[in-house]
């Protein structure tokens, strides 16, 4: 049956990935939306979740996009509704409020997901893949966008907590399913800017029992060329995967891949889940930009400004 689903929060992200997504799929159908600005999709919208449910009986699931600040009260209603739920990275506010999601949902009996898109890009299995039985020397991770491009004018991605690390844990989330052994964070130094609460830039020294080093390069400052890579060094070849993980070069040979379908591949995981009722709720990645935070030193750098 097709899952009648309704998303909650539509900005930037959920018009770009998520209702192209549903409207391709064969297993989900819109069936409203909870935003007081999104009345142009032809579903029903409404300011609560619990006001859609009334006006739509039949919805049966959430796909949370919505600012992480806040996100706890609303995977709380929709549970209680009855609903399973899905949720757009990071999964909240605080790793506190993540650790409570799965329990959550398990003593309602829904499934649910917290997602990691980055990890569905189409070179990231079929690097984990070739890097089963080879020592790794070196990883390098360099994430580097202009939130200007990306968030333009979003104040919310300059919250404490977040700021770089809203793209940078899509790295972490990578890194965390690549290694077969858990990474924890050795030294961080995280760049504020002098009128903001979250950091622009960071720069991280990792630790895992499946590589030599591991180092990451964050920042949201980047003009020009976007920069989405991350480069693997063995003790049997080079791999590197590009684009936010959407292309892969192993000794600088690009790797034939699937077409693009990191979204598709997250609903189709999602549809999966809500069949057998189960939960996913990886929170490695998470645990790192935590631990950065716990851990980094803060250097102020000049203030932020939208425009030049």
């Amino acid at each position: 049956m097709t899952i009648q689903i309704a998303l909650v929060g539509v900005g930037k992200i959920a018009r770009d990935q998520h209702l192209p997504t549903i409207a391709a799929s064969g297993r989900f159908a819109l069936a409203g939306v909870v935003s007081r600005h999104a009345d142009d999709l032809g579903v029903p919208a409404a300011a609560t979740l619990g006001a859609l449910k009334a006006q739509v009986p039949e919805l049966a699931a959430v796909s949370i996009c919505t600012p992480p600040i806040g996100r706890a009260a609303v995977i709380r209603e929709a549970l209680d509704l009855g609903l399973d739920v899905m949720v757009e990275k990071p999964p909240a506010a605080t790793l506190s409020e993540a650790e409570r999601f799965a329990d959550m949902a398990r003593a309602a009996g829904r499934a649910l997901y917290l997602t990691w898109h980055s990890r569905q890009a189409n070179g990231v299995e079929p690097l984990r893949h070739w890097l089963e039985g080879r020592r790794i020397r070196r990883l390098a991770i360099a994430w580097m966008e202009d939130v200007r491009v990306w968030h333009p004018g979003q104040e919310w991605i300059w919250e404490p907590g977040i700021g770089v690390f809203d793209p940078g844990i899509n790295a972490l989330s990578i890194l965390t399913r690549l290694l077969p052994a858990p990474a924890t964070i050795e030294t961080a130094t995280l760049r504020f800017p002098a009128d903001r609460a979250s950091p622009i830039a960071a720069s991280l020294a990792m630790a895992s029992e499946a590589a030599d080093a591991v180092t990451a390069e964050f920042s949201f400052d980047q003009r020009g060329p976007q920069t989405w890579t991350i480069t693997v060094k063995t003790d049997g070849g080079t791999a590197v995967l590009r684009d936010g993980g959407g292309k892969l070069a192993i000794d600088g040979a690009d790797v034939p891949l699937d077409e693009p379908t990191e979204y598709g591949r997250l609903y189709d995981r999602f549809a999966d889940l809500v069949g057998r009722g189960e939960v996913d709720a990886d929170l490695a990645p998470f645990r790192l930009v935590a631990d950065a935070f716990l851990l980094g030193r803060r250097e102020v750098v000049a203030p932020f400004r939208w425009t030049d």
